[in-house]
């Protein structure tokens, strides 16, 4: 009955989460078009959470002089890099293109493990990453000659890039057997992100003016900082805790799984709330790039029983065909994505 219980709550929570990282770029986008830099709009998110998440920093501080190799990495590409590169896509392509294309990480993620480090992946797993690259090309309507921005394409694929990486830095550290705390990686990452993008993005120059003005969401008028609290409070901390919360109530298939819905669920507000219509080619190619990531983390191996975390990570880790047991014991959220 507990077990019952506890599985039920994991899978609420894990459904809060993929709703909160789904929300971001569709609360953004008004920011940008406002008038506030991309980068800007990455700085406030990151810096806001991690005064937020200041408090769980110290009491892991420990962390700096146990991992921070470890926090170096998810601070640079779990946190600024898939931040930036995120926000800037949004700024020149829609929202739900944008997050799908960041999808095309597992595939990314399946060539490193089988060509760069030669370890053996699933058939199920490859066929599911065809399936998704096939679905993201009509996504973004190969046929018509890239109708979409190219440069915002290019800042999509940046994104999820620095997700591989991502991957990649929770496999490589996954044979110790000291792990880290799962809050205390997010806090530092939170920290050593805002830090970088303190000097990339030069806040001092933005135009904080803004913030007290309106923003339009698709013909609302929308406080700016209102905005702005829901990027920090619910988009980032929020979606990190509940994410890392319910993946250690559920199998890391089913939190993949459910982590696939956030790109649904941006694509779906942004046609609410932002107006954002995309053609049918473009909603069955979404479709079909969530079936195949679907299909891809279903094939993967069940890891062995006990608390895991990883949410996107673990998505990301089955897709490949990595042993999730070892991306739970590093690091247990995302990026993405908004």
């Amino acid at each position: 009955m507990q077990a019952s219980q506890g599985r039920s709550a994991g899978l609420g929570l894990a459904l809060a989460s993929a709703f909160a990282f789904g929300g971001s770029g569709v609360a953004a986008k008004p920011l940008i078009e406002a008038g506030l830099d991309p980068l800007h709009v990455v700085w406030l998110r990151v810096a806001g959470a991690a005064l937020v998440m200041l408090p769980v920093a110290w009491r892991h501080r420990d962390l700096l002089r146990r991992k921070p190799a470890l926090l170096a990495g998810f601070g640079l590409l779990a946190v600024a890099g898939v931040q930036a590169f995120y926000f800037a896509s949004l700024s020149r392509i829609p929202v739900g293109v944008a997050l799908l294309i960041e999808y095309l990480a597992p595939a990314l993620v399946l060539g490193w493990v089988r060509f760069v480090q030669r370890r053996p992946v699933t058939r199920a797993a490859a066929a599911g990453v065809v399936l998704a690259v096939g679905g993201l090309a009509c996504v973004v309507e190969v046929w018509a000659g890239l109708s979409f921005d190219a440069l915002g394409l290019l800042f999509a694929l940046g994104a999820a890039c620095c997700q591989v990486g991502y991957f990649v830095l929770s496999d490589q550290g996954s044979a110790d057997e000291d792990a880290a705390d799962p809050l205390g990686v997010i806090a530092y990452g939170l920290l050593i992100g805002a830090a970088v993008l303190t000097v990339v993005a030069r806040p001092w120059g933005m135009d904080w003016s803004l913030l007290a003005t309106d923003a339009d969401m698709g013909g609302t008028d929308v406080p700016a900082a209102l905005l702005l609290g829901w990027i920090v409070l619910i988009a980032t901390v929020v979606a990190y805790v509940t994410g890392v919360v319910s993946v250690r109530r559920l199998s890391p298939q089913v939190a993949g799984v459910v982590a696939c819905l956030e790109a649904v669920i941006a694509t779906v507000l942004a046609w609410v709330l932002l107006r954002e219509h995309l053609s049918a080619p473009q909603i069955i190619g979404g479709a079909v790039v969530l079936i195949g990531a679907f299909i891809a983390q279903s094939s993967a191996p069940k890891a062995p029983s006990g608390p895991v975390a990883g949410g996107p990570v673990a998505a990301g880790a089955a897709a490949a065909g990595v042993d999730l047991q070892h991306a739970e014991r590093e690091l247990s959220a995302k990026r993405t994505a908004p």
